[in-house]
């Protein structure tokens, strides 16, 4: 990267390495142990130079080493490296995601010797991807053995190496193809904002990002042949090895993957394997590391976990080692009967938790319980019921016995082996669950509540409507209910059924949330299917506005867990149907969508809930108004407000109002348009819902831009935007910013209009508003041309149309033909 001397130089690459790992301010902050208010001084050039422990810290969070990491520093002391256009920070390295060498790797060699002979025949069929899958029983080494093989020919691969862990067999949900692809993109350096939003696409751009480039993958603990497909290359440069406990039939017979099976080792690699784990003492008894040995099924977790409980207890013999497995006979029989290897490994831990005291060892159960991939000591307090001092104890001991790891500050988790084993032995499962159901319901409930006040709650999601002939996109509130999400009284510490994480502002309750945002997910799923529907539909009511924020996909799914464990409750059915149609209209699926108002609308319809009819009325239209019909979309949304106003439901006029003025603007009628956010504003102001006064405000700013009022829509937009920040809504910001920067091209300066509207797509890429992202590129293009910098412009109004075209927007082909039409500036 060329090095250049620039002011703020430093915080524009600190920003460009953040959104390539499609990190928030706060989600940096919280990674990298600092304040959010270090990182906003830090991207906005307030800190003159920064601290080298802050330097260090972001380097280590952004991933930098060698060459990267010395420009970063050289950057942060004032020699700054210039960030690549449009935030691709590192686009050209090659990735090394190998996990480790596994310590002590002991045999194997057929199965090695078996991978290389099939890389080295694949080598004459030059248009075929090579694909192996490394098959074998739970804890047999299938991880180990990949990785081994992946080290020794990761120099035939110069365009790098990737790695995953699908998490196949892993008590919470796998990981879907769709995000483990993601991952994949961004490693190869694709920008956040490029990244495809459906998972055909991305596939298609993961192969068409790898082909022709000599790159290894190792897709670990795959689950099935359709998790793996989707992450294959369609180039034979790329070699792919799959571990997976399962032979995959469809993988060979479909695919024409290879297959290399993993047993037990050998009696005489097992042996080897303690001894070089155990050291010395085992050298002095070989009798005994040969009996244990097969008392551990020579499976390598079990000889592994073994030998650790000896080099962990010094005053432990490998004979009583010996004698104490020899006890337990039923565990031996099963241990010694050539069964599945799985249950060799409870045979060991046994040994481990029975030596643990009594509250310590009951936990370790109970921790088996937890749906999601890692928790905090309160969590798990929530499943033994123990108070939150004696729990913390028992993690520290858990980690320490390796029954339990450290995922990160204050956050633990289990290998999933050991929580199959220690949740088959929980006492008690049914309370633990509710308890720990209880505790993330209250707990959600108080962070949201404390993140999102009743009085910053007007809406939900985002569903795009199409603009008019200048590209004012200000997409329409839709319906929700502002008090599904109320505070609830938190308990101590001391509590011992429920010790429910006080969560005391808002900075706080952000990060509670981001930190157990997959638990959430988890503990949803796991509510469904384990007979605790009220906690389901609970949960998906109250995380409805904070799951605005984040993937559409995870909105689908917890309300769409919650419509079906709400059937036959006539009106919680309603309420998460109507919640799952917004969210299958942030999907851009507003066909699917209008099924689920469609059905909410009947059911309210027998209740005889009015208002409950007009929010899903206003659902049905928002998605016409997806679909361009705008007519039929105004014909809703005043039904929508005759049944608000029938039902007594203010809130929910202000709304209708709202979404009714957006239709009339877009079809060009701009008096009734401005009448209707008059009133919304004043009801949204009456009912102090302040989010629901920016967005009256910023959308009468775009309808007196409309009308050729600048100075009004400019002054309405900065009102907007400043209650759209207290609110951490930052869709909301994006449209105020491009508001904001619409009004400075009307005032003929075209300097700040390029200020907004960069501001506005950096909101509104985090918010992942296309919509507003169009908009964003579009008003950047323009300011660029008004500046005669025609490159620039060009190539911001052909994001524009990209994106509008995407979206199915009108205003793709008004632009296409200005494209069409405007000279260039040399070539591109």
């Amino acid at each position: 990267m060329a090095m250049v001397e620039v002011d703020g130089a430093f915080g524009a690459l600190v920003r460009a390495h953040r959104q390539r790992l499609g990190l928030t301010q706060e989600e940096l902050a919280t990674k990298a142990g600092l304040s959010v208010r270090s990182i906003v001084k830090l991207e906005g050039g307030r800190i003159g130079v920064p601290r080298p422990p802050t330097v260090r810290l972001l380097a280590q969070v952004f991933g930098l080493t060698g060459a990267d990491a010395e420009d970063f520093r050289r950057c942060a002391a004032g020699v700054a490296a210039e960030p690549p256009a449009g935030g691709r920070v590192g686009s050209g390295r090659v990735p090394a995601q190998l996990p480790p060498d596994v310590s002590a790797f002991t045999g194997r060699e057929a199965q090695l010797a078996a991978l290389d002979a099939l890389a080295f025949a694949a080598a004459d069929q030059p248009t075929a991807v090579f694909v192996a899958v490394v098959t074998g029983p739970a804890g047999v080494g299938k991880t180990a053995l990949a990785v081994r093989w992946a080290h020794h020919v990761r120099d035939r691969f110069p365009g790098g190496q990737l790695y995953v862990n699908l998490r196949g067999y892993d008590p919470a949900r796998p990981m879907a193809a769709g995000d483990a692809l993601t991952r994949f993109l961004t490693a190869l350096g694709v920008a956040a904002e490029d990244v495809p939003v459906d998972e055909d696409d991305r596939a298609a751009r993961f192969r068409t990002e790898v082909a022709d480039r000599p790159l290894l993958l190792l897709l670990d603990n795959a689950s099935s042949a359709e998790q793996v497909r989707p992450l294959l290359p369609g180039t034979a440069s790329c070699t792919v090895l799959v571990t997976s406990r399962d032979t995959l039939p469809g993988l060979v017979a479909v695919d024409g993957a290879r297959r290399v099976e993993v047993d037990l080792l050998t009696a005489g690699d097992a042996e080897v394997l303690l001894r070089r784990l155990i050291g010395a003492r085992a050298r002095s008894a070989p009798d005994a590391v040969a009996t244990l040995a097969e008392q551990c099924a020579r499976l390598p977790l079990a000889l592994r976990v073994a030998a650790e409980l000896i080099a962990a207890r010094p005053e432990v013999t490998l004979e009583d080692l010996v004698d104490e497995l020899q006890d337990q006979r039923r565990r031996l029989a099963v241990l010694a009967a050539g069964e599945d290897p799985r249950a060799s490994v409870p045979a060991v831990l046994s040994w481990s938790v029975r030596h643990l005291p009594q509250p310590v060892a009951r936990a370790f159960g109970l921790l088996g319980l937890h749906p999601g991939p890692d928790f905090d000591a309160h969590a798990a307090a929530s499943l033994t019921g123990a108070g939150l001092a004696e729990t913390r104890d028992a993690l520290a001991l858990l980690v320490r016995a390796h029954l339990a790891h450290r995922t990160g500050p204050g956050r633990y988790g289990m290998h999933d082996l050991l929580r199959a084993y220690a949740g088959a032995h929980a006492e008690q499962p049914g309370e633990a669950r509710r308890r720990m159901f209880d505790f993330y319901r209250a707990t959600a409930a108080s962070a949201v509540a404390t993140l999102f006040p009743r009085a910053q709650m007007p809406a939900a999601a985002s569903p795009v409507l199409p603009q008019g002939d200048r590209g004012a996109v200000s997409p329409v509130l839709p319906s929700g209910d502002p008090d599904a999400v109320s505070p609830v009284r938190l308990v101590g510490d001391r509590d011992a059924v429920s010790p429910v994480r006080l969560v005391g502002d808002r900075d706080a309750a952000h990060a509670w949330l981001e930190a157990e945002r997959a638990a959430l997910l988890a503990i949803v799923a796991e509510a469904a299917t384990s007979g605790h529907p009220a906690h389901t539909v609970d949960l998906a009511a109250i995380l409805a506005r904070y799951l605005v924020d984040g993937p559409p996909a995870d909105a689908v799914t917890v309300h769409g867990l919650a419509a079906d464990a709400a059937l036959g409750d006539g009106a919680r059915e309603a309420a998460a149907r109507d919640a799952l149609g917004l969210a299958l209209l942030r999907q851009g699926r507003p066909a699917t969508a209008t099924a689920q108002f469609d059905r909410a609308e009947a059911l309210f319809a027998d209740l005889g809930d009015l208002a409950g009819q007009a929010r899903a009325t206003l659902g049905q239209g928002l998605a016409e108004g997806q679909r361009h019909r705008l007519e039929a979309a105004a014909a809703r949304f005043e039904r929508s407000l005759h049944l608000f106003e029938q039902a007594g439901d203010r809130t929910g006029e202000a709304r209708a109002l709202n979404n009714l003025g957006l239709v009339e603007e877009r079809l060009g009628r701009y008096s009734p348009a401005e009448a209707h956010q008059q009133r919304a504003l004043v009801l949204y102001e009456q009912l102090g819902i302040l989010l629901g006064v920016a967005a009256a405000l910023t959308d009468l700013g775009i309808v007196e831009h409309r009308l050729g009022r600048a100075e009004q829509a400019a002054a309405h937009h900065r009102q907007a935007l400043e209650l759209f920040l207290d609110g951490r809504d930052r869709l909301g910001e994006s449209w105020a910013r491009n508001g904001l920067g619409e009004a400075a091209m009307a005032f003929g300066d075209p300097s700040t209009a390029l200020t907004h509207h960069a501001a506005a797509l950096a909101a509104a890429t985090i918010a992942a508003a296309r919509d507003q992202e169009a908009r964003a590129h579009l008003g950047l293009g323009d300011a660029h041309e008004a500046m005669h910098d025609l490159s620039s412009a060009r190539a911001h109004h052909e994001e524009a149309v990209a994106l509008f075209t995407e979206l199915g927007m009108p205003e793709a082909d008004g632009l296409r033909t200005r494209l069409t039409r405007a000279p260039e500036e040399g070539p591109r």
